[in-house]
């Protein structure tokens, strides 16, 4: 994953701000885009912050894990679809099966039906092709 850049990168850059470089030249002097150098001094000119932000934002929970635990106690079979719309509230069924991880349940398949009745075709350590091309003939 990447990392933001050195807290030492970001005060050369508002240093050269500070002494009246443009965007484009302070990009240049110290290898780094326009962008995050317009962006660098942006944040420092409206909230004046220096420090990068923390990366991967932030995760709101919706869902009650232990009413989401109950509905699963009381339906172990129910979908992640069904599973939402028992809770109730406005999220997605992806936020449903992270919640479910969190708890660490997953949904396992029960085989509803008999075995297939085909038996394997190959057998352990046989292998594959004709067996007529493999005779022995007179001249072996």
């Amino acid at each position: 994953m990447a990392r933001p850049y050195s807290q030492d990168l970001r005060d050369r850059v508002l240093a050269a701000y500070e002494r009246g470089m443009q965007t484009t030249q302070i990009a240049e002097t110290f290898a780094v885009s326009r962008a995050w150098a317009r962006r660098v001094k942006q944040r420092f000119r409206e909230r004046g912050e220096r420090t990068p932000r923390p990366m991967g934002g932030p995760r709101v929970i919706k869902i009650d894990q232990a009413k989401l635990a109950a509905l699963v106690a009381q339906r172990p079979d129910a979908t992640i679809r069904e599973l939402r719309e028992s809770l109730g509230i406005a999220c997605s069924e992806s936020a449903v099966g992270f919640a479910l991880q969190r708890l660490g349940l997953s949904f396992k398949k029960r085989r509803s039906m008999r075995p297939s009745r085909t038996a394997r075709t190959l057998r352990n350590g046989g292998g594959g092709g004709d067996v007529g091309s493999r005779r022995r003939t007179e001249a072996d």
